[in-house]
Order: C-alpha cells, then sequence, then structure tokens
C-alpha cells in the first residue's frame, strides 16, 4: 500500500506540473479560438530569460542575496513577456481578426519558431540553471501510518504546491474579476462581446500576458528541475494530451486532465511496465488521448463544436 501510494502521489505531482503548461493552451484558445503551437517556446524563452537575469542582477546591482536576485530575476522575466505578449498582439493578431482558423495556427507556428531563436540569440543556447532554493532531498511522511513511512519528494512537492497556486488563483481570476468575466464573454462569442463595448484587441493582450506568466513559472519549475536547455520546448509536447482529455475550453479540464495523465504515467510505468519491457510512461498520455479523439474528442469538459456555432 505505501509503494502506491508513492507513485500515486509522485503521478498527481507529475500532474499539476503538466497541468500548468496545459493552461497556457487553454486560456489562448477560449479567449482567440487559437491553438497556440508557440506555448513550449513560450516556456523556453521565459526560463532563459529567469536563468539569465538572475546570473546577471547581482553584477550589475551588487545584491548577492539569492532570494532578492530571484525575486527581481522573476520581476524582470514576467515584465519581458508582458512586452513580448503586447508586441505579438500588435505586430501579429492584430492584422488576423477574423482570419481562418488555420491562418492563425500557422502563426502561432511562426512565433514559435521566433522566440526560440530569440530567446538563444540574446540569452544563449547552453544549459543554464535556476536556482530558486528547492530542496531536493527527499523526506518520509507518515511513518506512523505507514512502515518507513511514504517517501515524498520535497522538490517534486513543492513544485505541485506553487502549480496549485497559480491555478487557484487563475480560476478566481476567471470566476470573480471584470476582467476575467470580459475573457470569458470573448471566449463565447467574439463578435457579441465585441458589441456590447468588449475591446478584443485589449482582452487578446491580456490574455497572452496571463499565459506569459504561467510560461514563466511553468519554465522555472521544470528549469529548476532539469535545467534551462533547448528540451524544454517538449514540455508542451506532454501538456498537448492533457488539454485533448480535459477539453480545449476548460480551465478545470486542464487541470484534471493533468492530473488523470500524471497519474496513469507514474501507475501504468510501475506495475504494467514490468511486463512489456518498460517504456509505458514516454507514450501512455498521447495513447489515452487518441482514444478520446476516437471515442470523446471534445474532451472530458469541453464544448462540441456544433454547441458553439
Amino acid at each position: 500500500m505505501a509503494f502506491f501510494l508513492e507513485t500515486l502521489l509522485g503521478g498527481l505531482m507529475a500532474g499539476m506540473l503538466y497541468s500548468l503548461v496545459a493552461l497556457g493552451f487553454v486560456l489562448i484558445y477560449k479567449a482567440s479560438g487559437v491553438f497556440n503551437f508557440s506555448q513550449g517556446a513560450m516556456v523556453l524563452f521565459a526560463a532563459l530569460a529567469m536563468a539569465r537575469f538572475a546570473e546577471w542582477i547581482p553584477g550589475l546591482t551588487g545584491i548577492s542575496n539569492p532570494i532578492a536576485a530571484n525575486v527581481l530575476a522573476f520581476i524582470a522575466a514576467g515584465a519581458l513577456m508582458f512586452v513580448v505578449a503586447w508586441l505579438i498582439e500588435r505586430l501579429v493578431l492584430r492584422h488576423l481578426v477574423n482570419q481562418e482558423g488555420t491562418t492563425l495556427l500557422m502563426a502561432t507556428l511562426g512565433i514559435g519558431y521566433f522566440l526560440d531563436g530569440m530567446g538563444q540569440t540574446i540569452f544563449g543556447s547552453a544549459i543554464y540553471k535556476i536556482d530558486i532554493g528547492m530542496p531536493k532531498e527527499p523526506i518520509f511522511a507518515f511513518g506512523g501510518l505507514f512502515p518507513g513511512g511514504l517517501l515524498i519528494n520535497k522538490e517534486d512537492l513543492y513544485a505541485a504546491l506553487i502549480a496549485a497556486v497559480l491555478v487557484i488563483l487563475l480560476s478566481v481570476f476567471f470566476q470573480k474579476t471584470t476582467t476575467g468575466r470580459a475573457l470569458r464573454a470573448v471566449a463565447d462569442d467574439h463578435q457579441a462581446a465585441q458589441s456590447i463595448g468588449i475591446p478584443l484587441n485589449r482582452i487578446w493582450v491580456i490574455v497572452w500576458c496571463v499565459a506569459g506568466v504561467v510560461a514563466l513559472v511553468a519554465g522555472m519549475i521544470w528549469g529548476s528541475k532539469l535545467g534551462v536547455q533547448f528540451s524544454l520546448t517538449t514540455v508542451a509536447l506532454r501538456a498537448l494530451p492533457v488539454v485533448i482529455l480535459g477539453g480545449l475550453t476548460s480551465v478545470p479540464g486542464a487541470i484534471i486532465g493533468g492530473l488523470i495523465i500524471g497519474v496513469g504515467e507514474k501507475l501504468s510505468e510501475v506495475f504494467l511496465g514490468p511486463y512489456v519491457g518498460g517504456g509505458i510512461e514516454i507514450w501512455f498520455a498521447y495513447v489515452l488521448a487518441l482514444a478520446f479523439l476516437m471515442f470523446r474528442p471534445q474532451g472530458l469538459f469541453g464544448e462540441k463544436i456544433i454547441d458553439r456555432v
């Protein structure tokens, strides 16, 4: 039982990180109807900015406290992602209003390639380290209930808590604030939202800014765990099955889909992997997503296309 619970907790913590990346896809799709293939590049760009600013700030300002340097680096990287979001809306999206979905999709691919190249041109292409002080040693918990206790990775636990807090804040933002309600109105019907005075261009800037902050937090966490390198862009590929499973239009779906896939990957790898030679964790999420595309293409919480017409 203890081993099963350890695997389950590990899957839940990994699932929260998948959910965090998937939220970037969902937020932009809800506001603009665009499947944002540049989300992985945004994660890499934000992580590169965070890592390099954390290196540069102590030398430029004389600040030696690592916590203060990381806070300033996070603020600077966040401001940079706001600028990137504004430029994307000003230079790309503004000129593609009411265009076909395929055109917008290709635009996000172009944005992704541009951010990949520009990020490595500005910040470098080496492997960089983000040290935000998350402890890496494991702990043993619930020793009174299980002999020897449950082995829990503290870094994964802290990362999952950070992701959970951001998810809760985003949910409150969408449900309780005036801007959040405007975003939901735009997601339901662009033309109706414009007819009541909601400025579509401003909403797109806001949602890309929010997606940029989500990418920054995801890049910070994954960069702390794996190092900041080009392979971070593949993190977004792990989030694609999450949005397919949960639904492209559902924030709760991104959360629950991430948890399901995180737990499913871990449990299948640990308990079924030895019988098939391992490697289930690599393809499990994609097979599950394909199954949903066949039988429920809108996902668990998404809306049917016919209902949105």
